[in-house]
């Protein structure tokens, strides 16, 4: 078996044969207790100690679509695939969650709109429902490293919903203006994060409303995210779907587009799979992140040795 490289982890025999041991115990794991030991195991975890429980199962769903392992059967359903639960619909949602009459006002009249990280069990699974009812994408749950806020205006009021989380892992045109190696992405992805999702509800008519909310996150998604995973950001990017949108609010809060995806899933290895085509947003929170990302050792707090191999110094911002 030729080696390989899934979820950020180099896959061999070796790594193989620890995942086959495991599936062999007695009593037989659950996936879940699968992807805690597997982790415990290789001591895969985040900057901030925690297991990467949901990368390792991840993983693992990766492995068996290969045929190289097979998974014991789900004994728990996610939430949302549990048999005769549906989430709500999006007229139920906005009976529930939005105000009497549509929020038709200027940006100042809602002032000052503040931003909030969701944490709760309750506000996270509202969260999700509202996606769900409302984003054309849906909600699947984040692997890996997240963020989530939402924002409300000065009565309380929800808005907005918006989720940061892990980067693509390649993207030619992001790679070819950062001026990355394959080495160098995979030692640098994590200080990028994704917009994955951003609503503003659809009740809500606020001229300017999306452009100042990302010109907010902007300004704090690094302190929050050294906060919650002990490790800075340096990029932020986003995926806009040119059939249905102009990427207004990004041109707006002074993102570079810096092309477009070739419209086929990382999925499609004989390309055969036709997609929307996307823009590629770029937003660097670092104006020297080309540095930060290639000579750490001007800046030893990011405690990162590893990239030091990866000098790249004929690229300019």
């Amino acid at each position: 078996m030729s080696s390989f490289t899934l979820q950020g982890r180099f896959i061999d025999e070796a790594a193989l044969a620890d995942i086959r041991a495991l599936l062999l115990r007695q009593p037989p794991l659950s996936r879940r207790q699968l992807s805690l030991q597997l982790c415990g195991l290789w001591n895969w975890r985040t900057e901030a100690g925690q297991l990467k429980d949901m990368a390792a199962r991840c993983l693992l769903r990766k492995l068996e679509q290969r045929a190289l392992i097979q998974l014991p059967a789900i004994r728990k359903l996610p939430f949302g695939a549990r048999p005769g639960l549906r989430l709500p619909s999006t007229t139920a949602l906005a009976l529930e969650f939005a105000p009497p009459d549509p929020i038709h006002s200027s940006l100042a009249e809602l002032a000052p709109v503040s931003l909030s990280i969701v944490q709760e069990k309750s506000d996270r699974r509202l969260f999700g429902q509202l996606l769900q009812g409302h984003h054309y994408l849906g909600w699947n749950r984040p692997v890996g490293e997240s963020i989530a806020y939402w924002a409300r205006d000065r009565c309380g009021r929800l808005l907005a919903l918006c989720l940061w989380g892990a980067p693509a892992w390649k993207v030619a045109p992001r790679d070819q203006w950062i001026g990355w190696s394959a080495p160098a992405r995979a030692a640098g992805l994590k200080y990028l994060a994704n917009n994955q999702r951003f609503l503003i509800l659809p009740w809500v008519r606020v001229a300017q409303l999306g452009s100042h909310l990302l010109g907010q996150m902007q300004r704090r998604i690094r302190s929050d995210w050294q906060q919650k995973y002990h490790h800075d950001l340096y990029l932020l990017e986003s995926f806009v779907q040119m059939d249905r949108f102009q990427a207004t609010v990004y041109r707006a809060a002074n993102w570079t587009c810096v092309g477009q995806t070739q419209g086929r899933s990382r999925q499609d290895r004989f390309h055969r799979l036709e997609l929307a085509r996307k823009s590629i947003w770029m937003f660097a929170l670092q104006p020297q992140f080309r540095e930060y990302l290639y000579e750490p050792i001007a800046h030893p707090a990011r405690n990162d040795p590893h990239l030091g191999r990866y000098l790249c110094p004929n690229t300019h911002f």
